[in-house]
């Protein structure tokens, strides 16, 4: 009995890779090092990529020095259950995009995840753009979700603003960035991230000139915001405007003499810094 014609073997897909940009984050409140939000978001999506895809193969890259901050704050990522990770080791100061594109060109994985904006350093949030524009890569930001990966087309869910979803579809390879829209990553876990290994790889360092011309400082307090009034009729508005400010202090003045009041009038002034 010969076999149909027109049954044809279906040639297997090809394994989904898929590599993860981690950095050093910066705890908002006392300036420790630790896994930077975003780029743990963008972790805890590849892992549930990785329990959807069989086969998938699962990367993570940073690229940066190697001293007791990086290696505290890096086994925070290894804690959520990864068995490695490597560090393209470059000096304090360099531009981690060449060593980043130089390693995913050999490597070639199809799908490349960031987060959005580092925590340190110049924190511009440029890193995905310039990285897409070396590679020759389609960038997608403010992922959410990720639907489906089929026949090296990627189907996701991008976050737009007041909670709304846009559904893409990006051929791959592919570069995305994730914020707070995407899940919340799991916790790290001490065992693991010890027992976790940071593969160093040396790099050809290249010094960062454009973070050699800016002048870092501590940021200043920023000025209290006005008060926004909301009304919903013209009437509203006006009463709004017209209302006396509430005053936080001072005190009535009455059955005083000339004297005492004008004492009263230049202390306030000289309280307020109105009069030095």
């Amino acid at each position: 009995m010969r076999p149909d014609s027109t049954q044809q073997k279906q040639p297997s897909q090809q394994a989904l890779s898929i590599a993860v940009l981690v950095s050093v984050g910066r705890h908002p409140t006392t300036g420790r090092p630790r896994r930077a939000e975003q780029d743990a978001r963008g972790l805890e999506l590849a892992l549930a990529m990785q329990t959807e895809q069989p086969g998938a193969r699962l990367s993570v890259l940073h690229a940066g020095p190697k001293d007791d901050e990086s290696d505290a704050a890096l086994r925070g990522y290894l804690g959520m259950g990864l068995d490695a990770m490597t560090l393209l080791e470059q000096p304090e100061g360099s531009d981690a995009i060449p060593a980043l594109a130089e390693h995913l060109t050999a490597t070639s994985p199809q799908l490349v995840i960031t987060g959005t904006r580092a925590e340190r350093g110049e924190g511009s949030g440029l890193l995905p753009y310039a990285l897409a524009e070396r590679l020759g890569w389609p960038l997608i930001n403010g992922l959410a979700a990720v639907e489906n990966v089929e026949n090296g087309v990627l189907t996701l869910l991008q976050a737009l603003p007041r909670g709304q979803r846009r559904r893409l579809k990006v051929r791959l390879p592919a570069i995305i960035s994730v914020d707070e829209a995407a899940p919340v990553a799991r916790q790290s876990a001490f065992g693991p991230a010890r027992r976790g290994e940071l593969a160093v790889e040396p790099t050809q360092p290249e010094a960062d000139t454009a973070l050699a011309e800016w002048h870092l400082a501590p940021a200043r307090k920023r000025p209290k915001r006005l008060k926004i009034v909301k009304a919903a009729s013209a009437r509203d508005r006006f009463k709004a405007a017209a209302a006396k400010s509430e005053g936080k202090g001072g005190q009535v003045l009455t059955d005083v003499t000339p004297e005492q009041g004008a004492e009263a009038i230049y202390k306030l002034l000289k309280e307020e810094e109105v009069l030095r």
